[in-house]
């Protein structure tokens, strides 16, 4: 059974859905049995190739709030995401175009890498303060994730995978997606955001039940 996952890499709330669907996956008794597939979603399309402001002006840009107000809505997030391991650096994250780093999982996905560029990427961000503008920052984490180096650097020098990248925002917006993370389990079942563990898991199951593999198994 296949899971396919809109999210964007400057998302905090993808990479605690990650971290949740991966705690849920090793609690299903079918685990071996399950693909995961990342699309490409944009939450800023119009952010710059190189950031010109923090996530934190942008978030006080964007609604309108104090920056004391928007380091609250960053410092909630935060703890959320402490509680699933993660240690976000969100004081020094900025507000760059994804767009590039989208195209490289695409490459990452022909090559059997895609989920190790998935969390490499957005180690990077989260953690690290990386750049996702910077050509030469994406090409050592595509590096680090096991793709060619080569390959990598062919991508990001030119517009490979890019028609791919705006195939997956499409399908989003054709489906109804409206904010992510967005989880489909075996093609019918669609969750959004970071659920609890507990509700991926009963998801996982019941798609499971009702889903090919499951008839199988009947």
């Amino acid at each position: 059974m296949n899971i396919d996952v809109w999210s964007d890499i400057v998302c905090p709330w993808c990479y605690i859905g990650k971290r949740r669907l991966e705690t849920a996956l090793s609690r299903f008794e079918h685990r071996d049995k399950i693909t995961l597939t990342w699309r490409s979603y944009q939450l800023n399309p119009e952010a710059p190739k190189v950031a010109t402001e923090t996530t934190v002006q942008m978030l006080a840009r964007k609604y309108g709030v104090s920056m004391e107000e928007a380091e609250a809505m960053q410092t909630r997030v935060r703890d959320v995401a402490a509680q699933e391991g993660l240690k976000y650096r969100l004081d020094i994250t900025r507000s760059e175009n994804s767009f590039d780093a989208h195209r490289l999982l695409h490459l990452a996905r022909e090559h059997g890498k895609q989920d190790a560029l998935k969390e490499r990427l957005f180690a990077g961000y989260f953690l690290e303060g990386a750049s996702l503008g910077d050509a030469e920052t994406l090409l050592r984490m595509a590096t680090e994730a096991g793709l060619d180096k080569d390959a990598a650097a062919q991508v990001l020098a030119g517009d490979a995978h890019a028609d791919a990248v705006r195939a997956d925002i499409a399908q989003a917006r054709s489906i109804g997606v409206q904010g992510v993370p967005f989880f489909v389990l075996g093609g019918r079942y669609g969750l959004s955001g970071a659920q609890p563990a507990d509700t991926f898991l009963q998801a996982l199951r019941k798609a499971w039940d009702e889903s090919a593999g499951g008839a199988a198994e009947a």
